[in-house]
Parts: C-alpha cells; structure tokens; sequence
C-alpha cells in the first residue's frame, strides 16, 4: 500500500536503446507553461518512477521536480491531513482516494488538461472510490501475495496459511507492516470479506495474528522483498511488483497470490487541495499518461499498467506474466481495498496497536 514498496537495484529497460527515454524525448512536443513557476513537488513512495521520467518531464516542459517519499498511506494522509505542506502530485492506493474525498482533501482535475487520459484501458476509467474519475487517474495497480525462496519451502505456498497460521516456517517469516493489509489479508484468509467492518470478525484476525506473533520475524514496513533477496527471511508478504524487482537479480526467488486471494490495490495519481502549482500538476499527470512515459515507467518498477497504450509497447515477458497480471480467477477472488469508515478504521488501528504490543 506499505509498506508499498520499491527497491532501488538496477533493471533491465527496454526502452533505453530506442532513443524514446535518451537524450532528448521526441514523443512528445515541449509543453509551454503559464504563469506557474516552473516547479513541481511531487509526494510518492520509494523507486516508485521510472528511471529518467522526471528528468525526462523538465525536459519536455522546462518544470522542475523535486520528489519526497512516504512510507505508507497514513503517512501520506496524516501529513496532509495536517495541511498541504506544498506538494502538486500525490500517489495514494484507491481506499485512501476515497478517504481524502470524503475529507475534502483533493483537487477536482480538469480532464480537457489530461488528453492522455484516452490512453487509460476502459476497465480503468471509472472507479467505484471516485466515480467519473473526478478526483485521481490510475498509476500502477497489482496484488498482494507470498514471495519466497524455491529452495527452502515444501511446495508452492499457495495458503495464506504458510505465513498467518502455521509455525512451519517459524522465524523466516515477514509481513507487511501495514494495518489495513495485514488484518484485511488475516480476515479473507478467515473466510471473511477483507474489507469487514464487524467488530466480532476483526478481533478474530488480531487473535489470530497475535497467536502467530512468535513466528515472525519482522512487520517489514518497506524492505520485506530485500529480507528475502539476501535469505534474512524465506517467505514474505509483499507487493507483487517488489518481488518481481528481486525475482530479476534471483533466480530461486518466485510470487504466489494464496488461493484465499488477497488484496487487489490500485494506486492513483492525485492533486491536493492546497497544491501550489495545479497546473503544472495536471502537465505531469498527463505527462505521466503518455505511451512510451507509462511503458518506460513500468517496465523499470516492474508493477501493471493500467494505460493500455503503455501496455502494448511492453515486452511479451511483462504483458504474458501472471505475477504482474494476475489471471481472472485470481482477481475474483482477490477484493480491493475500500475506505472503510473512520470507525471501523479506529478498529482497525486499535487492533493493530495490540497486535504491535503483544
């Protein structure tokens, strides 16, 4: 979410041989910029852009970036919830999108400033936690699921089960240190919605996660895919991307969404209230949305594209592989995450603080 994500080794970049992310990008005409400064600050998480995508953006425009990192969404929330401390361009996962609605939290944006917007794939114009796509643009989207080492575990651990419910692999364990994927992840392996807001179902998910305490080695707030790459921890729950970054540099490393499934994300691009520079932050989500921009960025985070146009430029091994598009069976069963309410959010936060305590 997380947390969410991202590693910082080199990888391969298919694009970097056709001149598109060289010297110079010629896909696109140099922007002119109106009586903006041209700045941009830009709040994401960790190696979560591609390699030359900012440089590459002032080049096309003359604006400036300067990127700060999160660690996770309530980082994010709690920073702007205080007040917009200066940033144009946020990234929060689809729930948080709905939450900073409901708070008032974000721009309207001006979709005749976004034509790339016609790039986005069909399923991904509209969204039940921003309807119309009134507030945010899709950015990257993908699953949760179990990274682990070939060599060191019986089988393919396709049970939630290996990590939340067993003392099998008791100290090579780590979870996500985020709240809402833990327990959400605990209550579908529970047989229960992931998105539960009953107070009866979400305790069973603490007790259980508190049962399974002394078998896990680290709530692993954004290094859980590197614990595994450097054999600290033989199984991981993490961000399908992450593990798609360490599977590159290992061969014995490989990704499984449980049978149970898991949690379905979409992370967004947004403006927030407050954004010093709105208009320059709607050049760079349209930036962000251009074909050979959106495929050169993921081909380097190794997370799904939801920009059709991007997608047709990638490489049969992304486009053909399960761990970044996960299957239809796989995506029934997995949920999205969805603002749960403030209420069943202090739930979630009470349990979690037990479960941190225990």
């Amino acid at each position: 979410m997380t947390q969410r994500r991202r590693t910082g080794f080199s990888r391969r970049s298919f694009l970097a041989g056709t001149g598109a992310v060289a010297a110079g990008l010629t896909f696109q005409p140099k922007m002119s910029w109106s009586a903006e400064e041209p700045k941009l600050s830009f709040y994401n998480w960790d190696t979560y852009i591609g390699e030359t995508t900012l440089d590459d953006f002032k080049g096309a425009s003359g604006i400036e970036v300067s990127m700060d990192l999160f660690a996770d969404n309530d980082e994010l929330f709690a920073k702007l919830k205080e007040g917009n401390p200066g940033y144009d361009v946020i990234v929060p996962t689809n729930d948080y999108v709905e939450r900073m609605i409901s708070a008032e939290m974000l721009l309207p944006l001006d979709h005749s400033k976004i034509p790339n917007f016609k790039n986005v794939s069909k399923a991904f114009r509209d969204a039940a936690f921003d309807p119309g796509r009134q507030h945010s643009m899709p950015y990257m989207w993908g699953t949760i699921g179990i990274g682990y080492r070939k060599s060191k575990v019986k089988g393919v651990p396709d049970s939630w089960k290996a990590l939340l419910d067993s003392d099998q692999y008791s100290g090579r364990i780590a979870l996500l240190g985020d709240a809402q994927a833990v327990i959400g992840t605990t209550l579908k392996y529970l047989g229960h919605s992931f998105n539960s807001r009953n107070p009866e179902e979400i305790k069973k998910a603490e007790a259980l996660l508190i049962k399974q305490k002394p078998h896990i080695k680290v709530f692993a707030d954004d290094n859980g895919q590197d614990l595994l790459l450097s054999g600290e921890v033989d199984l991981t729950m993490e961000w399908n991307g992450d593990i798609l970054q360490v599977m590159a540099e290992d061969d014995d490393l490989s990704y499984v969404v449980p049978k149970e499934g898991g949690e379905l994300w979409q992370d967004c691009l947004a403006i927030p209230n407050g954004a010093p520079h709105p208009d320059n932050a709607h050049k760079f989500i349209n930036f962000i949305l251009d074909a050979e921009v959106g495929a050169a960025i993921a081909d380097f985070i190794q997370y799904a594209t939801p920009n059709e146009a991007a997608k047709k430029l990638m490489p049969p091994e992304y486009v053909n592989n399960p761990a970044v598009f996960p299957s239809d069976e796989i995506i029934q069963r997995s949920e999205p995450p969805l603002y749960r309410g403030e209420e069943a959010i202090q739930l979630y936060d009470a349990a979690w603080t037990r479960i941190q305590a225990a």
